[in-house]
């Protein structure tokens, strides 16, 4: 099956086309200001490098959040675009599901910067599956929260959360930062579980807006 997978839910972004399990193409990209004037280019770049044609393509999936919101939206909407056009498949993936599968332990503790003093996480088993389930808070109070067990925390830069584990039962537990490129691994869970009608795929945003919380919170 041939995937090709898309996640713009950052700054730092990538794109990557995936077949056999394995990353034929990966682009990294960067972009500040959003990935909605750039995106498609990037894609025709990277089908090019890895030798394909669009309708070649079996499905297409997105990093489906948690991140920006704006990003979420550009990513979902690029793959379910393509996807009904070319009556191919779409799916997404959460993003710290994509970040556990760079994982070794049995548990993996996966943490994203949610900006504003908190933490983005979630605990997978070796297998993917949701042992705790993802949340927004501040990192001290989520450790309060995690299973027992040999626990691995995995994150695309950890180091602003390290001290937070001194003098807790993690203080001596394995921390793996792995790539800001994470197109390949959501490329990668999306062979393995299959894909679906584009249609059903839907954003993982973790928080809500601050446009939501406004209007709720007067």
């Amino acid at each position: 099956m041939r995937i090709l997978a898309i996640d713009t839910t950052a700054e730092f972004g990538s794109i990557a086309a995936v077949e056999g399990g394995r990353a034929v193409a990966e682009l990294l990209l960067r972009s500040p200001e959003g990935f909605s004037s750039t995106l498609f280019t990037h894609v025709r770049a990277l089908l090019e490098r890895a030798c394909w044609e669009l309708d070649s393509v079996d499905c297409f999936a997105a990093a489906a959040g948690p991140g920006s919101f704006t990003g979420v939206r550009v990513g979902l909407a690029a793959a379910k675009g393509l996807a009904e056009a070319l009556g191919k498949s779409a799916t997404g993936v959460s993003n710290l599901q994509a970040v556990a599968s760079f994982g070794e332990a049995p548990l993996r503790a996966a943490v994203l910067d949610a900006r504003r003093g908190q933490i983005y996480g979630a605990v997978y088993d070796a297998g993917l599956n949701a042992v705790s389930p993802e949340v927004v808070a501040r990192f001290p109070e989520w450790l309060k929260t995690l299973p027992g067990g040999d626990i691995e925390f995995l994150s695309t830069d950890f180091a602003p959360f390290e001290q937070a584990l001194a003098g807790t039962r993690f203080e001596h537990a394995r921390i793996t930062n792995v790539p800001r490129a994470l197109a390949a691994a959501v490329g990668r869970i999306a062979e393995a579980r299959g894909c679906a009608d584009p249609a059903v795929i839907d954003a993982n945003y973790v928080r809500r807006s601050d446009a939501e919380l406004f209007w709720r919170d007067r």
